[in-house]
């Protein structure tokens, strides 16, 4: 196969095999050292990063090990494009390529290249299996690409990574930031410490001690909860050209985010009225409630889901930051609650007896004064991020097949620590 053509004169048409290689050291995790540990769940969909790591002493089976700068290839059902290039050493699945890249090829232009829609799609095409697809790395070592000189490999990695720097430092100040709300949170919902706590009486409750003047009522009671739906698929009308945002607990746990804009599939107005899904305003709860429990997230938008949610509106006597921190408080109990042959669920009527402390409304107006301009913050990181990978997944392709020319522009290309690692192993 040719791809990625260039009118390039300097770049070269090669095998994927003449510029990397597939590394399949082993680990075998009973009594080893332990190690961070990368599964495909760790991977996040399409976004080029990690959304959080395991350990190794928690798996039982043999493992691959991986090196700090190595590309790890979700090859299992390779259309989800989840493909990283951790800065540290760790183990990962079976279901992930370890790639290393020759003294030819520049780390991070690899990462770009693998990540690149026509690679994935490739990838995808050549895959074996129906239901669970997988990618084999000896095939895909056979195909042909345009690559260019090492220079230029290393001035394309440097534009793409600069936007991925950006996206790993927010990543890492709304991480801050939501451990921030949820101390505030809990200082003043759990501990009781909040503002002007040092005049309150405790009284006795359901629950134990709690401040005069709250109350303990269900769930159901304080704000109001609704369930979701999913229109026929047999029904082209309900989807086609939709533009009503319509969650999936697939979208939160993709996103893997306080808040939450946008879903990967739209039902049509016409949809939306022949179904039990409802609009709900922005700014509610969401809770996935069956299989994955538990998942939240805020909606920025007006948005409705499918039945695997409960979402919870807030009012004045709780804010959605209260009810998105008290799902979280509070998910083990939901989980024990969940119940089902098939797949564990908790109903709505379940959850609405959910018992739930209720401050007076001055003591809510307080907190939302207190952690509202937080959350402002979590919310504008998260856009910039997304702005961020949307310019760079527009310029990879170009980038990547030469269509953008980069090769006499004066970039910095900096010491890659990871590349000289790379490069010197081979």
């Amino acid at each position: 196969m040719i791809a990625n053509i260039s009118s390039n004169d300097l770049w070269q048409s090669r095998k994927l095999g003449e510029m990397a290689e597939e590394v399949r050291d082993l680990f075998e995790p009973r009594g080893a050292e332990e190690y961070p540990y990368v599964g495909l769940e760790h991977i996040e969909q399409g976004t080029l990063q990690l959304n959080s790591v395991g350990q190794s002493t928690d798996t039982v089976s043999t493992k691959k090990q991986f090196k700090g700068g190595e590309i790890l290839f979700g090859s299992l059902r390779p259309y989800f494009r989840k493909v990283v290039r951790p800065k540290f050493n760790g183990v990962c699945s079976t279901d992930i390529t370890v790639i290393r890249p020759k003294k030819n090829c520049n780390a991070g232009f690899l990462q770009y290249f693998i990540a690149n829609q026509s690679f994935i799609d490739h990838a995808t095409n050549i895959s074996s299996g129906t239901r669970m697809p997988r990618a084999n790395w000896k095939t895909l070592c056979e195909s042909e690409w345009q690559f260019p000189p090492l220079p230029t490999q290393q001035k394309i990695a440097a534009i793409l990574s600069a936007y991925d720097d950006l996206i790993e430092n927010n990543t890492r100040r709304i991480k801050i930031l939501e451990a921030m709300a949820q101390a505030i949170y809990r200082e003043w919902f759990v501990h009781f410490r909040f503002s002007g706590h040092e005049k309150a009486k405790m009284v006795s409750s359901p629950l134990g001690p709690i401040p005069k003047g709250w109350e303990v009522k269900p769930i159901g009671e304080v704000v109001e909860t609704l369930g979701g739906g999913t229109p026929s698929t047999k029904n082209p009308e309900y989807w086609e050209g939709g533009g009503v945002i319509w969650f999936t607990p697939s979208d939160l746990t993709a996103a893997g985010a306080m808040f939450i804009g946008d879903s990967s599939k739209k039902i049509t107005e016409l949809g939306l009225r022949e179904s039990s899904a409802r609009l709900f305003p922005p700014y509610s709860v969401m809770m996935t409630s069956r299989a994955t429990i538990g998942v939240t997230a805020i909606n920025t938008k007006e948005a409705c889901t499918n039945q695997g949610f409960i979402i919870c509106i807030p009012n004045e006597h709780l804010s959605a930051y209260q009810l998105y921190f008290w799902i979280d408080e509070h998910k083990e109990q939901i989980i024990t609650i969940a119940s089902g042959a098939t797949y564990k669920e908790i109903s709505r009527s379940e959850f609405r007896e959910l018992p739930t402390i209720v401050p007076p409304r001055a003591i809510t107006s307080r907190f939302l004064e207190s952690v509202g301009p937080i959350g402002k913050q979590i919310e504008n990181l998260l856009l910039k991020n997304i702005n961020l990978r949307q310019t760079r997944d527009l310029l990879l392709p170009k980038l990547i097949s030469g269509e953008l020319d980069v090769s006499e522009l004066d970039i910095n290309t900096g010491g890659d620590e990871n590349d000289k690692a790379s490069e010197a192993s081979v």
